[in-house]
């Protein structure tokens, strides 16, 4: 996606002879570029600085009638509806969706790695900023080293909560962290008996990240990880949300995950794991609702 141009230099963007007065453009543009010049006249492009290069006015118009020089006509496509899912069937595709944790040794292929992350790529962003990123990493040996780095951290962790000065004040205070020792211990003695419960034997990993400056990066890439974990599911590769690597990363004031990753001014914010399954699971189940408060 093209970046957003200074006030100085405008998208070109103009209203063809095509156009049918329908207004869509209008109701759907976020910045109110489009305007009519009476009620039910003519439309007309009114400060283009203000553009975020969306694609909502194209994607809307009915008449292709929108010249915007983001998006030429090879990058404009009639959408067929009649191909989606329907509701039903994205529904069972929620919910057969799992952690599968049960993971062969079988590669990713290529194929569906690619499609998964231009499908993390099509989720919106906050005012289509489009600055998320995506490291992905298939060599077994920077995986080896990113789960005994999250260990890593977790025993600097353990060794401070159990430090005899720290745990009289800080465990009253903060009881939910102290659950997480016995974890620790537990993680780090399972690696080392050959048992990876970072990773759980996943051969790909998807970093999803932002410039450090940017307001919105925890939930940027997070709608971009659910994007992939649903193309994951729909071709049968298994995905983890790492949440112990996160963890790891947020507590790691000196950034050593991202400079091994050549992330520096980066924001680490969502990391998926992907791997081949030993079997699919052939039940699913019913959740016990949320709660839900309607107003």
């Amino acid at each position: 996606m093209p970046s957003k141009r200074s006030t100085a230099d405008p998208w070109r963007i103009g209203v063809g002879d095509r156009c049918i007065r329908c207004g869509r453009c209008v109701r759907v543009c976020p910045s109110q570029i489009f305007g009519r010049v009476e009620p039910e006249g003519r439309i007309v492009v009114r400060e283009p600085e203000g553009c975020i290069v969306c694609g909502h006015c194209v994607a809307a118009c009915p008449a292709g009638a929108i010249d915007h020089e983001a998006f030429p006509l090879e990058r404009v496509h009639r959408a067929d509806r009649t191909q989606l899912p329907s509701p039903e069937q994205v529904e069972s595709l929620m919910a057969v969706r799992r952690s599968n944790r049960a993971l062969s040794r079988r590669p990713v292929p290529q194929e569906y790695l690619d499609r998964i992350l231009a499908a993390a790529d099509r989720a919106p962003t906050a005012s289509n900023a489009r600055e998320l990123g995506y490291t992905i990493v298939t060599d077994p040996e920077r995986l080896r080293q990113v789960a005994e780095y999250t260990l890593g951290i977790f025993q600097g962790l353990e060794r401070l909560l159990s430090s005899p000065f720290v745990k009289p004040w800080l465990k009253p205070l903060m009881p939910g962290v102290y659950r997480y020792v016995p974890v620790f211990t537990r993680l780090r003695r399972d690696y080392a008996e050959g048992r990876d419960r970072i990773l759980r034997g996943a051969t790909a990993l998807i970093f999803i990240h932002a410039p450090e400056k940017n307001r919105f990066a925890a939930e940027d890439a997070n709608l971009a990880c659910q994007n992939a974990s649903l193309m994951a599911e729909a071709l049968g590769v298994s995905q983890i949300y790492m949440g112990f690597v996160l963890t790891a990363i947020r507590q790691d004031r000196h950034k050593r995950l991202n400079r091994m990753l050549g992330l520096e001014g980066r924001s680490i914010a969502a990391i998926l794991a992907l791997g081949m399954p030993e079997f699919l699971y052939p039940n699913y189940i019913d959740r016990e609702p949320s709660e839900v408060h309607r107003i």
